[in-house]
């Protein structure tokens, strides 16, 4: 290369260079931290989020000849009605985040059980199995009248058994799916004698909503924040006296039912002359009478892992897909059974 076409470079310029690479302090590869991304403030990531995100519209049912009056959530316009009852303590928004899913192809109804959310009844306390499946038959009446549309009853712990007992009861004719989250009457009546220890252990007070939700998730009841930003607002209630949040169901006071939603419940599982599954968080042991209705095929089970208690708020998509599976593997349609190439006739125009 000929250097004659090269440019000089000026003494003072490499003089510069010089000096500025001398001054540069030498930086470890240790010592570089990526940037942090901005986080969260506390009342930011636990503050509640509202209901109307996830379902459409909201309605107090009054029941007739009572002062019994029952809040349900609902989302969608088609298709078989999900109804969903929620466990001891729970609320109906603990659906919200599957609902919001499960409405693209199904109607969903989220009740609030009594002495829950924003029922309110004459007796909040009588959470006997004999009650509130008269509740939910009263709302179901009061929705539907006598030509009520194809439903499946879900159900999750406490809201399993009723929905277990309500389908055993085989008197609603559109019955046409049951599910049942996460309770097994063999583990469930084993637990009963451990259940008011575990319920006067939890936390009582809660000096804002925000604790509340940050309490349920950083102790392990519930997995998904969103979800709990969403229901834990309707389990509780301000006491004006203890200047203070406490929680909306006193479930430590209606011990004398406990033993009644869970005992007998698998053989009345298997007797409901409907399509039935089984969702169990973890290897939840099976007792002898759904272990052998399993090996005869008489309901789907499905282990869900990576989960707690609350399957359908700390995993809702998934939950999600399992009702809507379940629905079309059984060819639930809006009226019932839908049989291919069998079309209902239609009703002639008034």
């Amino acid at each position: 290369m000929d250097s004659s076409n090269l440019g000089s470079v000026p003494e003072e310029t490499l003089e510069e260079q010089q000096h500025q690479q001398e001054s540069k302090p030498v930086v470890s590869a240790f010592a570089s931290l990526p940037d942090r991304p901005p986080t969260q403030g506390f009342s930011q990531k636990y503050s509640p989020l509202d209901w109307s995100g996830y379902f459409d519209r909201e309605e107090d049912i009054c029941i007739s000849d009572s002062n019994d009056v029952f809040h349900l959530y609902m989302a969608g316009t088609e298709g078989p009605v999900i109804f969903c009852l929620h466990g001891g303590g729970y609320s109906g928004l603990s659906f919200a985040l599957s609902a919001s899913k499960i409405k693209e192809k199904a109607r969903v109804v989220a009740m609030d059980l009594r002495g829950h959310g924003k029922s309110s009844t004459e007796n909040d306390l009588d959470l006997s199995i004999e009650t509130m499946c008269n509740d939910v038959f009263a709302v179901l009446k009061a929705l539907y009248g006598d030509s009520p549309p194809a439903i499946v009853l879900v159900g999750h712990s406490m809201g399993g058994s009723v929905a277990v007992h309500v389908a055993a009861k085989k008197t609603l004719r559109s019955l046409a799916g049951l599910v049942v989250v996460d309770v097994v009457e063999g583990t469930a009546m084993a637990s009963l004698m451990h259940m008011q220890k575990i319920l006067s252990n939890r936390m009582q007070y809660f000096s804002s909503i925000e604790k509340a939700i940050e309490w349920s998730v950083r102790g392990g009841s519930l997995r998904n924040i969103d979800s709990a930003r969403v229901s834990i607002p309707t389990t509780l209630k301000y006491d004006d006296s203890k200047k203070c949040y406490v929680h909306r169901a006193r479930l430590e006071e209606t011990e004398q039912y406990w033993r009644g939603w869970y005992e007998g419940l698998s053989e009345k599982f298997l007797s409901c002359p409907v399509p039935k599954l089984l969702l169990l968080a973890g290897t939840d042991r099976l007792d002898r009478a759904l272990t052998i209705g399993q090996m005869q095929g008489k309901f789907q089970m499905v282990v869900v892992r990576h989960t707690g208690h609350a399957i359908q708020e700390d995993v809702p998509d998934e939950f999600a897909m399992l009702i809507l599976n379940f629905k079309s593997r059984n060819r639930i349609g809006p009226h019932g059974v839908e049989i291919p190439g069998l079309r209902r006739p239609v009703q002639p125009e008034s």
